[in-house]
């Protein structure tokens, strides 16, 4: 990371608000010198937003960079063999691996909350999170601020935690290259438990199975149920963060709210937010 870009991620936050201070004070400047209102303001304006927001993708291509190509604590891979060792020097490394996944999800979601789905990066998470000073100064590169560790979750009864799930589902498939509605494998930080057979874990599959399970034991959670409305909250769209679907979702809204039927979707079986069982939100 060179200098500038170190002072970029720094300075970050106040790019916008510095950019709509200015503009602000200027107005405000000219009005009090009685200036008439010309347009000779426009290329400066729109050429100041331009670099504002050139900036501001620079920074988040800069945390990403950091997040995946950064340093963490040694000690990490050394607690998390002595909590579980059955795992080896291999898995660990996945197991980090994972939780940088975790962490890219976060950043792509915007300050929005992201839930952890497997338990082998719910502990390494815990382990990063309790040295706090170390765990403080990475977070402020990585994503501008310090994310609380939170437990593992999964699909269940409250919005907010199917939400945070939705959000870490689909920039963990769109890192690798995966179709979030229609996947034909898992990302990384969904399957890391199957991989090292983690006690406790909680084990995905993209899809349900054809036919019944063999036993008890094998039982899965499923990578196509984020997109679809068993559970509560918002499936849609991902919780917000799929981008071709928020207009039409908000268009959705403005019809229905109007009183205009919507008609057949594909979409139609819980994407209102209320579960299967007649559920709703928190």
């Amino acid at each position: 990371m060179t200098g500038f870009e170190w002072l970029l991620l720094r300075c970050a936050r106040w790019l916008w608000p510095a950019f709509a201070g200015a503009w602000v004070l200027g107005l405000l400047w000219g009005l009090a010198g009685s200036a008439q209102p010309g347009g000779d303001w426009l290329l400066p304006f729109a050429l100041s937003a331009l670099a504002t927001l050139a900036l501001t993708r620079w920074a988040d291509a800069v945390r990403e960079r950091f997040i995946r190509e950064s340093a963490l604590p040694h000690s990490l891979k050394r607690k998390l063999r002595e909590a579980f060792p059955h795992l080896t020097a291999k898995d660990v490394e996945l197991a980090e691996r994972a939780l940088r996944q975790f962490f890219i999800a976060t950043l792509r979601s915007k300050g929005q909350y992201t839930a952890v789905p497997t338990r082998a990066v719910d502990v390494i998470w815990a382990m990063f999170a309790h040295n706090a000073a170390a765990y403080a100064t990475w977070c402020r590169s990585a994503l501008g601020y310090v994310p609380e560790h939170s437990p593992a979750q999964v699909l269940g009864k409250k919005a907010h935690y199917n939400d945070g799930l939705r959000r870490t589902w689909y920039w963990a498939c769109c890192d690798e290259s995966i179709d979030p509605r229609n996947p034909s494998r898992l990302p990384l930080l969904f399957a890391i438990d199957t991989k090292l057979d983690m006690p406790d874990g909680l084990r995905y599959a993209a899809r349900p199975p054809a036919g019944p399970l063999a036993s008890a034991a094998q039982a899965f959670h499923y990578g196509t149920s984020f997109s679809e409305g068993g559970f509560s909250g918002r499936a849609e769209d991902f919780a917000g963060v799929e981008p071709q679907r928020k207009f039409s979702s908000l268009w959705k809204g403005r019809q229905e709210a109007d009183g205009v039927a919507w008609g057949d979707s594909d979409h139609g079986d819980g994407s209102d937010g209320s579960s299967a069982d007649g559920s709703g939100a928190d």
